[in-house]
């Protein structure tokens, strides 16, 4: 049986292949082997819109005048304040870096607890140190063990251990938007300086908002650096968290994403609903 956002995800397919003839509620409907009715409300419980305005905020040029308003906040670099927290969703998010200790210590006397959630975008695993989150992944059709595989390559003496309750409350908060935060929410990620400066600087960007690679690089002080912008962004380890569904290209194109480009398209439709 295909959950929610399955049937989601094949909506938004549909819909972003047919964008040009503006699909009516009756062609979305039919492909889904749904009536409209009971489609219609599907689509409005889980997006918060209707259909018809999921398609509008798609547009390409939507996305063109959205990065036209970015332009004044990223290129005044001054204005970002990068060191410090910055607000996403109604919470404080603050971001650290590994330090060289933790580093060289590889996880030693480290506890990492992990957990599998629902999301409004499919399945997660997110993995918490004591320190903050370190790790945020969709897993679709993947075998949990091959991520936790790659988080135990990265803190080899480290001890995962299972625990819901430990993330429950902030991926709630964080994807629901009813349940908020008793304190900032913190990352504690593995980067280098560039690669965290690129991910606090995606932090600044408000919900529903969006910028492209060369304008994150002239914020970061590197405007010929939007190449390796982008593999700083192709590296984040927290999905969702660290917003990089928020970076477009130029022209106003999704480009490419992690995640798909349908999740990518489905996160920005429906932070768009939710916050313009």
């Amino acid at each position: 049986m295909m959950s929610d956002y399955e049937r989601i995800s094949k909506a938004i397919t549909f819909i972003t292949s047919h964008v040009a003839t503006q699909p009516s509620l009756e062609n979305i409907a039919a492909h889904l082997h749904m009536s409209p009715f009971h489609f219609q409300r599907l689509f409005s419980r889980w997006a918060g819109v209707s259909p018809k305005r999921f398609l509008q905020i798609l547009t390409v040029e939507r996305a063109k005048e959205l990065l036209a308003e970015a332009k004044p906040l990223l290129e005044v670099s001054d204005s970002l304040g990068l060191s410090s927290g910055s607000r996403l969703y109604d919470h404080f998010v603050h971001l650290e870096g590994v330090t060289p200790g933790e580093y060289k210590k590889a996880g030693v006397g480290l506890l990492i607890e992990y957990a599998r959630h629902e999301t409004p975008f499919g399945e997660i695993l997110i993995a918490v140190t004591p320190r903050g989150v370190c790790k945020l992944v969709f897993l679709d059709a993947d075998d949990i063990n091959i991520h936790l595989t790659d988080l135990n390559k990265q803190w080899p003496h480290a001890v995962l251990q299972y625990n819901d309750q430990r993330s429950k409350g902030m991926v709630e908060a964080m994807f629901g938007g009813k349940k908020k935060l008793r304190q900032p929410l913190s990352l504690h990620v593995s980067g280098t300086n560039f690669q965290i400066s690129v991910w606090k600087a995606l932090l600044q960007l408000q919900p529903a908002s969006v910028t492209s690679y060369s304008h994150i690089a002239k914020a970061v002080g590197r405007p010929k650096a939007a190449r390796a912008v982008g593999t700083a962004i192709g590296a984040n380890p927290v999905a969702f968290f660290i917003p990089c569904h928020r970076v477009l290209q130029q022209s106003g194109k999704l480009g490419g994403y992690h995640w798909g480009e349908t999740r990518k398209h489905a996160i920005h439709a429906w932070e768009a609903a939710r916050y313009d």
